[in-house]
This record gives structure tokens, sequence and C-alpha cells, in this order.
């Protein structure tokens, strides 16, 4: 159980900071970054601060959808939106294209690795996954078909208010996917749990019969029974047949 908070707490954070790279690069972020940036800038609150705001609303929004948060779900709308704060507060913005682009991939991967890590933990999904897979349950809709709508929808309007489109929004829509289609193997404590709990169940049946480790086995002599390793019976059949003692 620690080690799961731990672990959850640590991917939330690095999510954050992961999406404020992605913010100082400056070539464009994901469709809900592309959204608070737009309404930050409208408002002159920070776009951390909007992330946070804008969670907080979207979570209002299972209501309706009968969506049960988890820890998991409280935690990323107090959590991501700081880090995000903290990531553009300290980082000064990446200048020429070449550290623009090593920001950009740095902050998909770090963001990639916190999915696998949150995802992993199993503490309830964020707040914009709930969102499309209530939408799933109660409308019926595809998650794809969900979760293109809903970005979309957040992009064009982030767009319009002024975020950043551009390469990274790209990069990430291509990239993120595959990256925590690896990240998340490494990182997911039931898998984890699973393999603990059947190392010893593999064990046993590596000393059973047959798996590779010698076991009595009877052998005829004259005189009657006698039990022997295999190696052994091997080496007593051997020497029998040389003697003609049969």
């Amino acid at each position: 159980m620690t080690r799961r908070v731990l672990q959850l707490l640590i991917g939330l954070v690095l999510y954050g900071v992961g999406d404020g790279l992605m913010i100082t690069a400056g070539l464009g972020v994901d469709p809900w970054t592309v959204f608070a940036q737009g309404v930050a800038r409208h408002t002159g609150i920070g776009v951390g601060w909007i992330t946070n705001i804008v969670g907080l609303l979207v979570l209002l929004l299972w209501i309706p959808l009968r969506q049960k948060p988890g820890i998991g779900t409280l935690l990323n709308v107090l959590l991501v939106g700081t880090a995000i704060q903290a990531t553009v507060t300290v980082v000064p913005p990446a200048h020429g294209l070449f550290a623009q682009v090593l920001v950009l991939l740095a902050g998909v991967v770090v963001v990639a690795i916190a999915s696998g890590l949150y995802i992993g933990a199993h503490f309830g999904p964020g707040p914009r996954d709930g969102l499309m897979t209530g939408m799933h349950a109660r409308l019926g809709w595809p998650i794809w078909v969900s979760r293109l709508s809903v970005e979309l929808t957040v992009l064009v309007i982030g767009w319009l208010l002024g975020g950043t489109v551009g390469l990274g929004t790209v990069v990430f829509a291509l990239g993120i996917g595959p990256l925590v289609h690896i990240a998340l193997p490494l990182f997911d404590t039931r898998r984890a749990r699973r393999r603990e709990t059947s190392a010893p169940e593999r064990r046993m049946r590596a000393a059973r019969p047959g798996a590779g480790t010698l076991v009595p086995r009877p052998i005829l002599q004259r005189g009657g029974l006698a039990t022997y390793d295999d190696e052994r019976a091997r080496n007593d059949l051997r020497a029998a047949r040389d003697r003609s003692d049969w």
C-alpha cells in the first residue's frame, strides 16, 4: 500500500512537470493544456492553477455520469496543476529550435513515465479520463469517440482563446499512446504482485518430478529392489552389463 501511494504521488507530480516542460518548449502542448493556456491568457491566472480548476469542474461532470472518484482522482486535481505551475515558474522558456525540441521530447517522455506510474498504482482515473469512460458507460459511445470529441472540442476552444497548438501537439498525440504502452507494464503494481505470489508456485513446480531434478527411482538388482538416484542407477546398470551380472 505504501509503495502504491508513493508511486501515485510521484506519478502525478511528474505528470505536471512533463506538462510544464512542454509549455516551456513553446512548440505546442496537449489539448487540455492548450485549453488551460487559452483560459489563463484571458483571466491572468497561472496555467497550472487553471489546470486544477478545470480538473475540479470536469470532476463535477462525473455526477450525472454516475462515476465514482478514487483517491487518485482527487489528488490528480490537486497535484498536476500545482506541479505545472511550479515548473513553468522555475524552468525558463527554451530558446532556439534545437533546445525547444529537446525540452519538448523530454516533456512527452516524462508525461508517459508519469502516466505509467499513476495509472499503475490503481487509485482511480484522472478526472478527464473518467469523463470519457463515463460517457462510454452512460451514452454508449466508444471510448475513442468520447476521447476524440472531448479533446477536439477543448483543443479548438483553447486555440481560439490563444493556447499554443503546434508541433508539440502533434508529437504528443502520436507519441503518448505507444510510450505509455511501454511504461505501464513496468509500473503496474497488480502485475508485480502477481509475479511475487506466483514465484513460490513456480519454484514448487520446478521441484516436481520431470522438471529437471533427480528423483529416486527403483532398479532391479540381484537380491531385490534398491533405490538409487538417476545418475547412480545409470552407472550401476552399465557396470552390471559389463559383468554380465543379470
